[in-house]
Formats: C-alpha cells, sequence, structure tokens
C-alpha cells in the first residue's frame, strides 16, 4: 500500500483540550493505517470567528498514512464523533476540532473536503504550530514560514514547548 504524508490541525477549548487532542493523536497513531510522525509545540491561543467563548488550545501534527485523503478525514471525524464533538455553531466551542490541513500536495475540491485546507494560510493558529515541523511546506506557491511572517499571531502563546506533551499526557493523564 502507498504511504502518504498527511498534515492535521487539532483545537479545542471545552474540557481539557489539551487532553483530548493528546488522546485524538494517540487514537490516530495507534491505527493500523496511520502513525503520527510529527507534532507541534502545544499553543494557546486567543478565539476566531466567534470571539466571545474561551481561549483555545492549539497543535498540529503530521501523519504517514495509508488511507486515501477523504478516508483520513473520516477517521478524524470518527475520533470527534468518539470523543463526544457537537458541531452546534461555526467557529464555536469544541471539545476537538481535527482538520486536515494537507495530504501530499494534493489540490482537492469535494463537497466534503478541500485541500490545501482552504483558511489555513489566513489563521496564525494553524500556522505557528504547523511551522514548528514543516516551515518549508509548500502551500499555494509559498511556504509555511512565509506564510507564517504575514499571519496575525497577537496573543497566540506556547503552553508546552515541548513536541512529546501528547505522549506525557496520554501516559500521565490526571498531571
Amino acid at each position: 500500500m502507498e504511504e502518504h504524508l498527511a498534515t492535521l490541525g487539532l483545537g479545542g477549548n471545552i474540557g481539557d483540550p489539551a487532553a483530548s487532542m493528546a488522546r485524538a493523536l494517540v487514537l490516530l497513531d495507534t491505527r493500523a493505517d496511520s502513525t503520527v510522525v510529527s507534532v507541534s509545540k502545544l499553543y494557546r491561543a486567543p478565539p476566531w470567528g466567534k470571539i466571545d467563548q474561551a481561549w483555545f488550545f492549539n497543535a498540529c501534527a503530521a501523519v504517514r498514512t495509508t488511507l486515501s485523503a477523504d478516508d483520513l478525514l473520516d477517521a478524524c471525524l470518527s475520533i470527534e464523533r468518539q470523543m463526544k464533538r457537537e458541531r452546534l455553531e461555526r467557529w464555536g466551542p469544541r471539545t476537538i476540532d481535527i482538520d486536515v490541513l494537507t495530504y501530499d500536495d494534493r489540490v482537492q475540491r469535494s463537497q466534503t473536503l478541500e485541500l490545501p485546507h482552504p483558511r489555513m494560510t489566513e489563521r496564525g493558529f494553524v500556522l505557528k504550530p504547523l511551522a514548528d515541523f514543516a516551515p518549508d511546506l509548500t502551500i499555494a506557491g509559498r511556504t509555511v514560514a512565509a506564510w507564517l511572517q504575514d499571519a496575525d499571531v497577537a496573543g497566540i502563546d506556547i503552553a508546552d514547548p515541548r513536541s512529546d506533551w501528547w505522549q506525557r499526557i496520554a501516559e500521565n493523564p490526571q498531571s
């Protein structure tokens, strides 16, 4: 089976978002068809779009997978459902959000999935963590690092500077 490299954006602001993101990464990493190969630092960011809500925690990850892009999206949505994600309002509060940002260098526009993610280059809370491990990844003709230079990163702070934060949380959920 052919392997593909995908990048994911993760976020949440209800309950313990860092623990939810850690659990989601573990659930992906323990699948036979997917392996988490890189994870960003953990970031804390002000809400975007709908600003009258709690701050978010955000991270990005790279995953090697034998799944198709659409099947990877389905796997991410299944993890969201397993973790009781409810989609009540656009950009509203959430326990977990997992977006497929890129899948190899594929450009795709379907009813269910647009690649690369259509708004990722406008969002500092996506670009900043993605630049931790993929600054040279090219999106729409520019590198992540170049997009990041133009992005609004006001208020985005590092919540955990280590890239293994998700493994430590998964091993010690109460710490």
